[in-house]
């Protein structure tokens, strides 16, 4: 139990500074829920953080009556992570970096951050709980679901920010991807951080 709330903190305050200090200045996307509210901030300038928590009701509802352990094993993770997301909100404009590098520390972040909670069975909840419902009733393999969700909000994103930003939000994606992949499957025995 501890190492999960230590893993829930450590990724929360990842994700937190990667989409705050890297991501939002330059309007960079990520896929799923993180990807959604940021393009609702882009618009409406509203709480990143707040928005993925309202967003994340009607999932977890589902959650609450078709899957409980799900509704469990996520719940801390993305209250945790949503409420980091808006407390580390100050830092934006903190550091000013090329895009391109903030695109990769950004994602290598924010994939450290949900690889994190992954290695410990929680996570940020959001559009992977509709993947797997979506995987359940169809049997579509949830990862493929998952790059379509994704591919779906960076599209929508990309009337927002525009093809330049488009095209670096890719970068966000598939390094997150990437680090996410890493942290989750690093062997547990491995020293250092990625063991908690």
């Amino acid at each position: 139990m501890m190492k999960k709330a230590m893993a829930i903190i450590a990724g929360s305050i990842l994700l937190g500074l990667g989409i705050n200090v890297f991501l939002v200045p330059y309007e960079l996307l990520d896929g799923g829920m993180i990807g959604i509210s940021l393009i609702i901030k882009y618009i409406w300038n509203v709480k990143v953080g707040l928005t993925i928590i309202l967003l994340s009701i009607p999932l977890y509802v589902i959650a609450w009556i078709y899957y409980r352990p799900y509704f469990y094993n996520s719940l801390h993770g993305m209250l945790f992570s949503s409420f980091m997301i808006d407390v580390l909100s100050p830092l934006r404009g903190s550091l000013k970096l090329p895009i391109l590098f903030s695109s990769i520390i950004g994602g290598v972040l924010v994939g450290a951050g949900i690889g994190l909670m992954l290695r410990h069975e929680t996570s940020t909840g959001g559009t992977d709980l509709l993947a797997q419902f979506i995987s359940k009733l169809t049997n579509y393999n949830v990862g493929i679901l998952i790059f379509i969700i994704d591919g779906i909000v960076l599209f929508c994103g990309s009337w927002i920010v525009g093809l330049d930003i488009f095209l670096y939000s890719l970068v966000v994606v598939t390094v997150v991807g990437v680090v996410t992949t890493i942290f989750t499957s690093i062997n547990r025995k491995a020293g250092g951080i990625f063991t908690f």
